[in-house]
């Protein structure tokens, strides 16, 4: 599995995609990522100090991610990200988390002592499709309520379920709103989710213009940010 890469496109950065403890929700119905998780604190830590040590400091801007949130991540790994962010004069700082660690981000402000993006996996602003539907447990009620912690939001689409009107909604509210924002084209796993192929191709058409924006990221693989497998 890849582990490092160095992104070159839009918004320059190095990422790594570390080992982490088990998600605390956990019970996303499309998510098989969690597969990566690990209870083994000292395998975790070993692991993550090597994929850790291929920084180098390139952009000054470094993305951490795992399967689940930054809070999930040993004190251990945690110290040597801070200590690898001194090293390589690392001036921001891209984290994952999941909407129940909402209260606790200053935490991570004050650990690092850089500036911090946070990245939150809403998938959707449809309360019903989010909650209901793909069990994501992230319960706002609207994305004002998600503006107060957050900055950079992660959508999904392509899902047998969702509608065009959902995904138009979405895309709006994260153009209009937030800084940075993700969208991620669903891929079949070993969930029972499914993928819609037909929206995924009306998607491609009506969304082109997102290539030219600057803020937004569009994965049509899991892997296009060079990490992953």
């Amino acid at each position: 599995m890849d582990r490092y890469n160095l992104i070159t496109g839009k918004n320059k950065r190095e990422i790594v995609l570390l080992k982490a403890l088990p998600c605390i929700w956990g019970k996303c119905s499309f998510c098989d990522y969690i597969d990566d998780n690990s209870t083994d604190v000292s395998e975790i830590n070993k692991l993550n100090k090597e994929v850790l040590e291929n920084i180098k400091g390139t952009y000054g801007v470094l993305e951490v991610i795992n399967s689940g949130s930054c809070f999930e991540l040993p004190k251990e790994t945690l110290e040597h990200i801070r200590n690898i962010i001194k090293e390589k004069n690392i001036k921001k700082l891209f984290l994952e988390s999941h909407w129940c660690y909402r209260n606790r981000l200053q935490e991570m402000r004050d650990f690092f002592g850089i500036d911090i993006v946070f990245k939150i996996g809403v998938e959707s602003f449809d309360n019903d499709f989010r909650n209901i539907f793909l069990n994501k447990n992230a319960k706002f009620k609207d994305y004002t309520e998600v503006k107060k912690y957050f900055s950079s939001i992660c959508l999904m689409v392509g899902i047998k379920g969702q509608s065009k009107e959902m995904i138009q909604k979405d895309i709006n509210i994260v153009l209009n709103n937030f800084d940075y924002g993700t969208i991620n084209i669903f891929t079949e796993n070993t969930t029972n989710i499914k993928r819609d192929e037909e929206l995924i191709k009306w998607f491609e058409k009506e969304y082109r213009f997102l290539e030219k924006n600057d803020k937004i990221e569009v994965l049509f693989e899991n892997t296009d940010f060079g990490v992953g497998d």
